[in-house]
């Protein structure tokens, strides 16, 4: 018992090494997860108190538990069983399938990156490249909305931007969970936006197993009473125009909604801006008929290099301002059980297209492309003035706010200023009718300009 014992050099380092991972995975890695899940949910309880629609349990939930949940769910079982019978396969086949959609949906939640890394730096960008203004009414909207009812915000998409502007402005409200599409899946934007609560579709799959496993974590997280936020439209719009609803996550919610449960708010929410930044890649891809945006990695990183550059030499200057105002709530409850999906999507966008900002750039486009030659800057002022008391618009507007656009029109090129007035640059009519489509909705008026690419065809 007291004799010595040799054991090669390599044995003695495996030894410790496995005693080492077994200490760590027993003893050390659990203490220190129940530490810091301990100081995250006193972090999370102190910042409930400021918040006027507090974190749900449901959103901190562990990532691994929410995936057993969902893939052991009964409806999500029968459609495994399904999916195996009608693809030939095994049902283990199906079920791993399952798992990948849910380990694909669901996200990984973390206060402390979104309250403390995301809202941040949504707020530093976001008043970074605008003038970011809200409408007065937003705050009582959301005041006004039942406590334990489930909130969705149903919002109109016009740039890459709206995910941080919403973010910022909502920060003292809740945390929103986002349905973020394919283009978010890239390594490691995918770890901060999961991080950050949001969750990704697949807006091209039409595999009846996956959209089980979409439409049971939506139903999941609003009977939760998760904050979601999602853009109905399934994409950026080409034309400046709110595009018709698509109705999947919709359905998905109305679909598993309980009468006598909580209840469903969809609070609309308009976007628009001075400036949308990927407004040519838009307008590309409505004159070539298809959504295939070419914008390539080293152009929007020339474009940053710009950016950075005029910042140093103290000749920055902000894109014009961005708005975000929210419409009427639309309550599922009180649309009362025979409710269509139709009905729910022709309601809320028409109230998104009854709040949408009017701004100076889209009101300067609209007169312009109204007008049959040349306008003088004081008839150009007179015009967009009447045009947005005309509007009904809180927000009078102001002189220098018009110049102001004007000024940035000209610097992008989009307007020239000749000796007989402002006219529409050669070539940029469809810039101008992007940023007038935006209000077309409040301006009937002003017709939609035909694609000059498709009137050839």
């Amino acid at each position: 018992m007291t004799s010595n014992v040799e054991i090669p050099l390599w044995l003695f380092v495996m030894m410790v090494l496995f005693a080492t991972v077994t200490f760590a995975s027993h003893f050390l890695f659990p203490s220190v997860r129940w530490f810091f899940r301990r100081r995250l949910e006193r972090a999370v309880k102190k910042l409930n108190k400021r918040l006027t629609r507090p974190i749900e349990p449901f959103k901190l939930a562990r990532r691994h538990d929410m995936i057993q949940r969902i893939i052991y769910d009964p409806e999500v079982t029968k459609a495994i069983v399904t999916h195996a019978r009608e693809n030939d396969v095994p049902e283990n086949v199906a079920f791993e399938k399952a798992r990948g959609y849910a380990r694909e949906t669901v996200p990984s939640f973390s206060a402390v990156a979104y309250f403390s890394f995301g809202t941040r730096v949504a707020r530093w960008l976001a008043n970074a490249l605008y003038d970011v203004r809200t409408s007065p009414n937003n705050d009582a909207t959301l005041k006004q909305i039942d406590p334990e009812a489930a909130v969705m915000f149903v919002m109109n998409h016009r740039s890459n931007m709206d995910y941080m502007l919403v973010t910022y402005l909502a920060a003292r409200a809740s945390a929103l969970s986002y349905a973020v599409g394919e283009w978010a899946r890239v390594w490691p934007l995918s770890l901060l936006i999961k991080a950050m609560g949001a969750y990704f579709i697949r807006r091209t799959s039409r595999g009846q197993l996956y959209r089980k496993v979409l439409a049971r974590y939506v139903q999941m997280a609003v009977q939760g009473g998760v904050t979601q936020a999602i853009f109905p439209e399934g994409g950026l719009s080409v034309t400046g125009r709110l595009m018709h609803l698509k109705m999947g996550l919709l359905s998905y919610a109305v679909d598993g909604f309980d009468p006598d449960g909580r209840d469903i708010v969809f609070v609309p929410v308009s976007i628009n801006y001075d400036r949308v930044l990927e407004d040519r890649v838009l307008i590309a891809a409505d004159q070539r008929g298809d959504r295939r945006f070419g914008a390539r990695i080293s152009v929007v990183m020339a474009a940053i290099v710009r950016l950075l550059w005029s910042w140093l030499r103290r000749r920055y200057r902000k894109f014009g301002v961005a708005s975000v105002a929210f419409g009427e709530p639309v309550s599922l409850a009180g649309l009362g059980r025979d409710v269509s999906i139709d009905t729910l999507a022709d309601t809320l966008r028409s109230r998104i297209n009854d709040v949408t900002p009017v701004l100076n750039v889209p009101l300067v486009a609209r007169v312009l492309l109204k007008a049959d030659g040349p306008m003088t800057q004081e008839d150009l002022i007179k015009q967009v003035l009447n045009a947005r008391s005309s509007g009904g618009k809180d927000e009078p507007g102001s002189i220098p706010d018009v110049v102001r656009a004007c000024q940035d029109m000209e610097l992008r090129g989009m307007i020239t200023d000749t000796r007989a007035g402002w006219i529409i640059a050669p070539e940029e009519r469809a810039m101008l009718q992007f940023y007038a489509n935006s209000i077309a909705e409040l301006y009937p008026d002003c017709p939609p300009l035909k694609n000059a690419a498709r009137a050839k065809k």
